[in-house]
């Protein structure tokens, strides 16, 4: 005989145990093909499965954001990065709207390959802008790595073998690459063969890549030499450039810093 629990009853119209709360039967009627009759094996009501469904998408939403909190530690190396976001824009920089257009279209930028060239003066709001695209697909939970060169080559000075290898292919893992500061590491022939490997791989693999540089256009159209020249093609035949031409942010902020600390250690503002 089946239990009847305290949120049950036994409903005497189709002899089936049903739900105190939606109605629904918490019994099904099953034809026994073999023995004739039929079984009345247990099943879930309406609500039970609404419960299940709610505890399910909240199981979901809580992998989701562990997923993600991963994504942004393994991402995002720099801590300082975890602050470029849209949420902190301020508004002045117009090519910000590039940025919101390229984190909207995001799939059909993936599946054509369409990646960005941020080039201008130092202090412009280049990295700001690729920050902002990197934490806002992470957010959607889009594996992406923002990472500079110099960066890279120190990893690699300490790996050999299957080692090495192995964190050269990890960054192919990750659905966007952004490279920020291109042009500040030290260019020896060291230097130069790595980052080709590194920009060779990325073009083959067909992702996304995204570059930060104060270099000059013309620089990257027409390099000194032919190892730049490997390099820079690659980057320019998958990265549309965007110029940034506005005015220096970090000497606004510098000075907005500089006014800040005044207030602080004034003597006005000192207690005895």
């Amino acid at each position: 005989m089946i239990e009847i629990h305290e949120d049950e009853y036994l409903d005497p119209t189709d002899g089936l145990i049903h739900c105190r709360k939606c109605g629904g039967p918490r019994q099904a009627v099953i034809p026994d093909p073999f023995k004739g009759g039929s079984f009345k094996p247990r099943c879930v009501c309406p609500c039970q499965q609404e419960k299940e469904r709610r505890r399910k998408e909240a199981e979901e939403r809580r992998q989701r954001m562990e997923r993600i909190k991963r994504r942004k530690a393994q991402g995002l190396q720099d801590r300082y990065l975890y602050g470029y976001t849209f949420a902190h824009d301020n508004g002045e920089n117009p090519v910000m709207a590039k940025a919101h257009a390229y984190v909207d279209h995001w799939p059909q930028a993936f599946k054509r390959n369409i990646g960005l060239l941020l080039f201008g003066d130092v202090g412009t709001g280049k990295s700001f802008l690729a920050g902002c695209i990197a934490n806002a697909l992470l957010e959607r939970d889009v594996p992406v790595l923002m990472t500079n060169f110099p960066s890279i080559l120190a990893r690699l000075g300490g790996m050999f073998g299957e080692d090495r290898t192995a964190f050269l292919d990890s960054l192919g893992d990750y659905d966007l690459l952004i490279i920020d500061d291109l042009g500040v590491e030290r260019n020896t022939e060291y230097a130069l063969e790595q980052m080709f490997s590194i920009i060779d791989s990325r073009y083959r693999s067909g992702k996304p890549l995204i570059v930060t540089t104060n270099l000059k256009l013309d620089e990257l159209k027409h390099p000194r030499d032919l190892a730049h020249a490997r390099i820079y093609d690659r980057i320019l035949e998958r990265c549309a450039p965007i110029l940034f031409a506005g005015k220096n942010f970090r000497e606004g902020n510098a000075a907005s810093t500089k006014a800040a600390a005044r207030r602080i250690v004034s003597p006005d503002n000192q207690k005895n």
